[in-house]
C-alpha cells in the first residue's frame, strides 16, 4: 500500500475538508482512509498503487484550492493486535 499526503492551501473549515475528501474519493475511487485538515493544510489517503500526482493536482485545482505538491510513501498496514516483537 501507499500513503499519499498532499499539501493544499485554501481550506478554511470543515466543509472545505469534506469537499477535498469528496474530490479525492471521486478521482481515486479505490482510495481508503481519506482525510483532510484545514489546520495542517494537508489531505492524506491510502491506495494499493502509486497515484498520478498530475491527476491529483488537476482535481484539487479544479475545486478552487491550491495544490502545493504531494509525497507518496510505502505504507505497511499493521494488524489490529500488533504489539511488536518481544525482547525475551
Amino acid at each position: 500500500m501507499y500513503k499519499t499526503t498532499a499539501s493544499i492551501e485554501g481550506m478554511s473549515c470543515g466543509m472545505c475538508e469534506a469537499h477535498i475528501c469528496d474530490v479525492i474519493r471521486k478521482t481515486f475511487p479505490r482510495a481508503k482512509k481519506v482525510s483532510a485538515s484545514h489546520i495542517k493544510n494537508t489531505a492524506a489517503f491510502l491506495t494499493e498503487d502509486e497515484i498520478d500526482s498530475n491527476l491529483l493536482k488537476k482535481c484539487i485545482e479544479e475545486t478552487g484550492y491550491h495544490y502545493k505538491g504531494c509525497r507518496t510513501e510505502s505504507f505497511e498496514k499493521k494488524g489490529l493486535f500488533h504489539f511488536g516483537k518481544s525482547k525475551d
